[in-house]
């Protein structure tokens, strides 16, 4: 099927397969059986430019995953996009029996090849649910790696934080050091041997004792979110590391609910959301309508 005009993927089955319910047509996307240009996508979303080809693959070969701690948002023949649960780590560490997610994704596309496996291109800390790129080859990883703060346009996070926030927007920016418990800490100056650390942030809601953050990284250092919402007074729920003494949600409440990233081989723009409804969805039933 030869894509005439501007479109996106999930209207354009609708309107090419005549007949076809919504719901199936998703169903042919959770199951990987719709290709673009020969690449299996899944995103409903996906952009569409002329003079691309969609073809519909009857007999889908790789079986979905299936784990309560990934799902699958994106996934072609160079990468994946995975939105994970709080409680799993992103990487096994050394010596460390249970699960990580690369385990997982590993697991998952050696069915498909029994050599495969994924790279890890970036890191959400254990406790931190949200979306994350691995790439199927060192290649594309080290594309990623070396080209990150030109591929990767957008990155968002949604926070729960401890008391009501003064500021409704405003830039945290300090420099990152990390002593020797590994607990990161700001310092003023770049002399003193940090890494430059920008945190933008926008207040969504405010109620009893606690704040809804949306937050957006200019740069990507290790717990920079968690340093910066210590270093405002107001330090993410949960956790406990940074200054937290509430526990509300039984979770550390970040989320990283959007990216943004030019496809290092096909170089599609491509851009990804995995924010709930409501954020009581995520955090639990904490916050409160507003008067």
């Amino acid at each position: 099927m030869r894509v005439r005009e501007p479109n996106t993927l999930l209207p354009f089955l609708l309107n090419a397969l005549s007949g076809i319910s919504r719901n199936r047509a998703k169903q042919l996307l959770a199951q990987q059986q719709v290709r673009v240009d020969n690449v299996i996508t899944t995103q409903f979303n996906a952009p569409l430019y002329p003079g691309q080809t969609v073809s519909i693959e009857k007999n889908a070969g790789k079986t979905p995953l299936r784990s309560r701690f990934a799902r699958i948002i994106y996934e072609d023949v160079y990468l994946l996009v995975v939105d994970k649960a709080p409680g799993i780590r992103t990487n096994t560490l050394p010596g460390e029996p249970h699960d990580s997610l690369k385990r997982i994704l590993d697991q998952y596309v050696k069915r498909t090849h029994p050599k495969a496996a994924v790279h890890t291109v970036h890191r959400l800390d254990k406790n931190t649910s949200g979306l994350l790129i691995f790439a199927k080859s060192r290649d594309v990883q080290q594309r990623f790696i070396k080209q990150w703060r030109a591929l990767v346009s957008d990155r968002r996070y949604i926070a729960l934080v401890e008391g009501q926030m003064e500021q409704d927007c405003g830039t945290v920016q300090s420099y990152l050091k990390e002593n020797k418990m590994m607990v990161c800490y700001s310092t003023t100056s770049p002399d003193e041997g940090g890494q430059l650390a920008i945190t933008h942030f926008r207040t969504l809601q405010r109620t009893d004792g606690y704040s809804l953050v949306e937050l957006h990284l200019e740069t990507g250092r290790k717990n920079q979110i968690r340093v910066h919402m210590h270093d405002l007074g107001h330090p993410i729920c949960g956790d406990r590391k940074y200054g937290a003494t509430t526990d509300p949600a039984h979770r550390l409440c970040l989320h990283a609910f959007r990216i943004a990233f030019q496809h290092p081989v096909t170089h599609q723009q491509l851009a990804f959301t995995s924010k709930p409804e409501t954020a009581n969805r995520l955090f639990g039933n904490v916050l409160q309508p507003l008067p």
